[in-house]
């Protein structure tokens, strides 16, 4: 089977760890693609995937010939980008009369920009080659709305369109494009909620748990399967029923 080379921007967090794994596992070559982190942070995370086929990169991924440089190394060194997981993502929550224009537009950049700056540079490849799998991870809050995440659920909401759309441009040439919508994930932020909140957002989830960044990586690990390609343009839900739809 051909050694495929995957890509997941936002790699060095909680989630974006856990995707590098799960792609490691399934025999990929991965590139942890992230901001500078500090000495400290690399280490740990040297430490985690030690045995794995994993390396890290720099890139600002809201900056657009960033990303062409990135993909073209990437291309170069390795001879190809075959899978893509747009990960990267922030969170600048205010309603939004508090809102101001900085946290619009960083939410924006990092969580849709982004997107639309390694796509822009990575499909020519992908469908020259015959080959591509891209997973975008959005957020049930894409599709209910947050309450103080105006900026955030827009960007997440923009990535469903954004997927659909060029899952029909490029279905074609063997590539396909999908997204996965998690709910509450077991990060720093959902450890330090009050036990009063945690039990409510337990409490609102069917399933009855928090779910663990390692249900997000099997559902990418999935869509990116080779053998995968009869599934595009689809949004996976992976948030223990917290919302359905069809």
């Amino acid at each position: 089977m051909t050694r495929r080379v995957a890509v997941v921007t936002g790699g060095l967090g909680g989630l974006g760890l856990a995707i590098c794994q799960a792609l490691a596992d399934a025999g990929r070559k991965v590139i942890a693609a992230d901001l500078p982190a500090s000495p400290e942070r690399l280490d740990e995370f040297r430490a985690r995937t030690a045995s794995l086929d994993i390396e890290t990169a720099v890139v600002d991924v809201a900056d657009f010939d960033a990303c062409a440089a990135f993909v073209h190394e990437v291309e170069t060194r390795h001879g190809a980008l075959d899978i893509l997981v747009n990960n990267a993502g922030i969170t600048r929550d205010a309603t939004l009369r508090k809102m101001d224009k900085a946290q619009w537009d960083a939410v924006i950049g990092v969580n849709l920009d982004s997107v639309f700056n390694l796509c822009r540079h990575a499909v020519d490849g992908m469908q020259a080659r015959g080959f591509g799998r891209i997973v975008n991870i959005s957020s049930v809050s894409g599709q209910t709305g947050n309450f103080g995440q105006v900026n955030y659920a827009a960007a997440k909401a923009g990535l469903h369109g954004f997927s659909m759309s060029l899952a029909r441009e490029v279905a074609r040439k063997g590539v396909t494009v999908n997204s996965v919508s998690p709910g509450y994930v077991e990060t720093p932020m959902t450890r330090a909620m009050p036990d009063e909140v945690r039990e409510r957002t337990v409490a609102s989830v069917p399933v009855g748990r928090i779910g663990q960044p390692a249900d997000i990586a099997r559902a990418v690990a999935f869509l990116t399967a080779d053998d995968a390609g009869y599934i595009t343009g689809a949004n996976l839900p992976v948030n223990g029923g917290l919302f359905m739809s069809f």
